[in-house]
């Protein structure tokens, strides 16, 4: 197992995610995602786990990326380190072409790492992709909020509403939109 990324200090950064990446042997796919039914429940059972992204491989290729999210790196790495992940990685490594290869990444950059090994996107794409996707949830989401805020009250203080606001946001951003958006365009991003 190769890990990148990991020599920043323990609780350096809030929010910490892993990208994993396993390139797996040709024909061996089902026994592969046979092998995700069970090590993503494990995974979040874990303290602080706050989500998982499987990014399956595209037509002919056989490289899945894993995005795990948890709240800090004592938590990541207390799973990475794990007994129970160790004893299920050693089970799949026989079908993979390789090791299991983990990165550790922090902030916005997990949004932007390319699918295989190639060049990461230039700065004015990220800047581009990210923009598209944060401006027209600035105009839609206090639109829909609205009678949300009308309705309930202690919601109308600017900042009780301004706080929900970016939440939702940010929520949506981090776990919906943008791992997927990112594969949409990734063409364009990693060109």
């Amino acid at each position: 197992m190769s890990i990148a990324g990991a020599e920043r200090s323990p609780g350096e950064h809030s929010e910490v995610t892993s990208v994993i990446r396993h390139k797996v042997k040709d024909g061996e796919q089902p026994g592969y995602e046979k092998w995700l039914r069970v090590i993503v429940p494990v995974a979040a059972a874990f303290p602080g786990h706050r989500g998982v992204n499987v990014i399956r491989p595209t037509a002919g290729g056989g490289e899945y990326t894993i995005v795990l999210h948890f709240d800090t790196i004592d938590s990541l790495r207390a799973w990475l380190d794990s007994d129970e992940r160790r004893t299920l990685i050693d089970e799949v490594l026989p079908i993979l072409v390789g090791e299991d290869s983990v990165e550790i990444k922090t902030g916005l950059e997990f949004w932007f790492t390319p699918p295989s090994r190639q060049q990461g996107a230039r700065p004015y794409k990220q800047f581009l992709a990210t923009l598209s996707v944060i401006y027209p949830l600035t105009l839609l989401i206090p639109f829909l909020l609205a009678p949300v805020f009308d309705r309930i009250s202690g919601l109308g203080f600017l900042y009780v509403r301004q706080l929900l606001i970016d939440a939702a946001i940010v929520a949506l951003i981090t776990y919906v939109i943008m791992p997927r958006y990112v594969r949409l365009i990734a063409r364009w991003l990693y060109r």
